[in-house]
């Protein structure tokens, strides 16, 4: 099983192979892959260490699978080079979610749809996959009418250089930014490029991938996404409108019989999600489930998730490892 990570000198690679080896995942042959500028340089992995090759030497070396998170650019030009020559490409970034040909997987909830025939697989988006891992067992009960969704996306989502500008900030030294203002102290209601309806590129993937996972465009989901100055962990706030009622306690079982899901929603305790306790963790996390009281068929929740981890590294591996164990790679 040979795995190459493309990617791998970035925040997210860094990340895959460090649940690659806590999964022990079962490679024989690992590829590290990254820019031009990064090759040569040398990664460790389990104790051992590996040299950075470049895309074109990874794809000669014709990989069983490729777990890209290299950038939309990267993944349209170098995504197809690595099908031709047979292997199964997991990607990380926007490029090919929303392409009516390739599969937007998360693995808890649609896995089941992937053949050997798919050989470009799309991870959605982070705030995406904690979103559809809560509403997914709701919806198959309940059938969501609407859904509005407000984020608070912490700045590792935007990468390196805003975690510098974050850390540069508290420690009251100017430097680069990767924001068009300040971050600490600050919430930012801008995540991605604006478009021309208004809405961010974020808020616009929130509205439209969960319908593709779904395979259901009966519902709708209204989202604004905000930058806030956390250092990892997305959290959202969202209100769901069902075409049936439903009972709280039903929706707590249901919740925590989920895989993948843990509710902690216990205000006796002061018991609820936070990305401090959801950093490090594959778990999505929901809690603060309240009925709307002023609309029927309406329920309040509070979703929170490692964006690095469930949000796009190990949701990229679980697609991996859901292809060796039904034996489509």
């Amino acid at each position: 099983m040979k795995v190459a990570v493309v990617g791998a000198t970035g925040m997210v690679g860094e990340i895959m192979l460090k649940v690659l080896a806590e999964r022990n995942f079962p490679l024989t042959e690992l590829i590290p892959v990254a820019s031009e500028r990064s090759v040569g340089k040398t990664i460790s992995y389990k104790g051992e260490d590996y040299k950075v090759v470049g895309l074109a030497d990874a794809v000669a070396m014709k990989p069983d699978v490729a777990l890209f998170s290299a950038g939309g650019d990267t993944s349209l030009e170098w995504a197809p080079k690595f099908a031709e020559v047979g292997t199964t490409v997991v990607d990380n970034s926007s490029a090919w979610r929303m392409d009516p040909s390739k599969k937007l997987v998360v693995p808890e909830i649609n896995a089941n749809e992937l053949t050997k025939d798919d050989k470009i697989i799309a991870n959605p988006n982070c705030s995406t996959i904690q979103l559809v891992m809560a509403l997914a067992p709701l919806h198959k009960k309940y059938k969501m009418k609407r859904v509005v969704v407000s984020t608070y996306q912490s700045v590792s989502g935007t990468g390196v250089k805003a975690v510098k500008q974050l850390e540069n900030e508290i420690a009251g030294i100017e430097g680069e930014m990767a924001y068009p203002y300040p971050i600490g102290r600050n919430a930012l209601p801008h995540c991605d490029v604006f478009l021309d309806n208004g809405y961010t590129k974020e808020e616009m993937k929130l509205a439209l991938e969960p319908q593709k996972i779904l395979s259901d465009t009966s519902f709708s989901v209204s989202a604004t996404a905000v930058r806030i100055p956390t250092a990892g962990g997305h959290s959202e706030s969202v209100n769901v409108e069902f075409e049936n009622d439903y009972d709280l306690a039903d929706v707590r079982k249901l919740l925590s019989e989920t895989p993948g899901v843990i509710v902690q929603d216990n205000t006796d305790t002061n018991t609820y999600p936070m990305p401090i306790y959801a950093h490090g963790k594959d778990e999505v996390f929901v809690g603060r489930i309240r009925r709307d009281e002023t609309q029927k068929n309406t329920i309040n929740m509070w979703i929170v998730a490692d964006n690095l981890r469930k949000g796009a590294a190990t949701n990229t591996i679980q697609i991996a490892e859901y292809l060796i164990e039904n034996k489509i790679l």
